[in-house]
């Protein structure tokens, strides 16, 4: 029997109405136009988009661990030097990504801009480090971290419990990957929403942090670049730690095709969202020099909460909820953007075909975002989820590097494509120096860790070309393929993208067998 998609029986599925349900009566709302196509719909608007870079930005990594630019820079005033250079190195990314996200306006991020500059092979490694290792391993990690913080509160005086704490990672990445599969409109809401939270948790500790200062707490401010570091590998690892804490500002690229206006939003959302998380980012770290000592910080393991400890008293306890909510939406954001990419790779015939499918009522991606949960829940069960990590800060550069590297080939080989925002040549080669040196910086920070990384992307290879680049595959493994995907699109009510739909055939669905 062939699969749903294909011959009489996918027409049948294929022909399901989203604005209907079994039973006849429509489900849209009432004043809607019913939507007869099945594809994502344009429904983030530009301060959802604000709120996913500003949201996927700010995870854990400015209220727990500011202590690696100040550890590498030896001083007071060079680390906020850095973490304003970092906010500005950023904010020249992601307007090289803006005139990307413009160029080829298609969901995908990194992804869609490797193919469309070097081709399939080196989009499929880009999509297949992130298919097995940088999302799912982000996301768990970025989850537990937010199941630690939660815990705190109930865990004074000892450390809670690591059943405990993998339990409710998994519960955090479920219920938001049941949001995702149920509704964008509550998706991009709940990044609103803990967005909002992360920001005001970072108020909190600026106004703190210039209370003390009008108090006289300036002492360890007023040391400035006493002690600085001049080794240039010192000044590169303190750079590569405060990238980390903004890495997320290419995130809203991934969703390019569900923004509404893209070509004045995504920009826009841009030149709005990196500014202010330079600016909070900076704030709070005078705060907490303000309060603590460059000693004391390089001696924490939570900054925010030693701040808490120390200005808050009785009130210290919101400092780990504020790191729990600032994590619990950064999970949100990244799955959010996951889901995206994998629909895209599948689309595009790099994964299996049910991950490009679409939920005819939710419009939603709802296979790969469960997949993309899945994963990551998986990934909860290894006790080397933490070591994973250190392999993907040289293969993410080397995407990002990737997609700059293809803009500036795009240029010169298809000179005429339409590009809406085109920015001086000098910008995107800037930025691509400064991606290479942090390319060059792990190779002599942490070699084993690169080499690693190098070995992760390369055992891709193989699996393209059995995967992809095989088209003779046997008859037993096509026919298991297709019903695996007849079986998907039953479980989960899905259909390719971009089928129109016929009234007549509403219910036509549950004769299919």
């Amino acid at each position: 029997m062939p699969p749903i998609g294909s011959g009489q029986e996918g027409q049948l599925l294929d022909a399901v109405d989203d604005n209907k349900q079994p039973n006849g009566q429509s489900s849209t709302p009432a004043g809607d136009q019913p939507n007869t196509v099945v594809e994502l719909k344009k429904r983030i608007t530009l301060w959802n988009g604000v709120a996913i870079i500003v949201g996927s930005i700010i995870g854990s990594g400015i209220f727990v661990s500011p202590k690696g630019v100040l550890k590498h820079t030896g001083s007071v005033g060079l680390a906020l030097v850095v973490w304003s250079g970092c906010g500005v190195l950023s904010l020249i990314g992601a307007v090289c990504y803006a005139e990307l996200g413009t160029t080829i306006a298609r969901s995908g991020g990194d992804y869609a801009y490797i193919l469309e500059a070097f081709g399939p092979f080196c989009a499929f490694l880009q999509l297949w480090v992130n298919l097995i290792i940088i999302r799912p391993t982000a996301q768990a990690i970025v989850a537990l971290t937010f199941a630690n913080y939660a815990l705190q509160p109930f865990f004074v005086d000892c450390v809670a419990p690591d059943t405990a704490v993998r339990l409710l990672a998994a519960l955090c990445i479920s219920i938001l990957t049941f949001v995702n599969m149920a509704s964008v409109k509550a998706a991009t809401r709940i990044q609103d929403l803990f967005t909002i939270a992360k920001l005001l948790a970072l108020v909190i500790i600026t106004i703190a942090g210039i209370v003390m200062m009008s108090l006289g707490e300036t002492e360890h401010l007023a040391t400035g670049l006493e002690g600085s570091s001049d080794s240039v590998g010192d000044i590169s690892l303190a750079f590569y730690s405060g990238l980390f804490a903004y890495a997320g500002w290419n995130f809203l690229n991934f969703v390019t095709e569900e923004m509404i206006d893209p070509f004045k939003n995504l920009p826009r959302a841009i030149y709005i969202s990196i500014p202010i998380v330079t600016v909070v980012y900076v704030m709070a770290n005078v705060a907490y020099f303000a309060v603590i000592s460059p000693a004391d910080i390089l001696l924490s393991n939570a900054v925010a909460v030693t701040f808490g400890d120390r200005l808050f008293g009785v009130m210290a306890w919101i400092m780990p909820v504020f790191v729990a909510l600032s994590t619990f939406g950064g999970v949100n954001g990244l799955l959010f953007t996951s889901g995206r990419m994998f629909f895209v790779g599948a689309r595009e015939g790099h994964l299996p075909d049910f991950l490009a499918m679409i939920n005819v009522n939710r419009f939603t991606p709802l296979p790969a975002m469960f997949f993309t949960g899945s994963m990551s829940i998986l990934m909860l069960v290894s006790s080397d989820v933490y070591a994973l990590i250190n392999y993907l800060s040289f293969v993410q550069w080397l995407s990002v590097g990737a997609s700059i590297l293809g803009m500036l080939y795009l240029r010169k080989t298809k000179p005429n494509l339409p590009r809406p925002i085109k920015f001086p040549i000098f910008i995107p080669v800037i930025f691509l120096v400064a991606v290479v040196f942090l390319l060059i910086v792990p190779l002599y920070a942490a070699p084993r860790d690169t080499g690693m990384g190098v070995l992760i992307v390369c055992s891709g290879i193989p699996v393209y070309i059995i995967g992809v680049k095989w088209k003779s595959k046997p008859k037993s493994f096509n026919t298991f393929v297709q019903k695996i995907t007849k079986l998907a699109q039953k479980l989960f009510l899905v259909v390719s993208e971009e089928k129109e739909i016929d009234d007549t055939d509403t219910e036509k669905i549950e004769h299919v067998e």
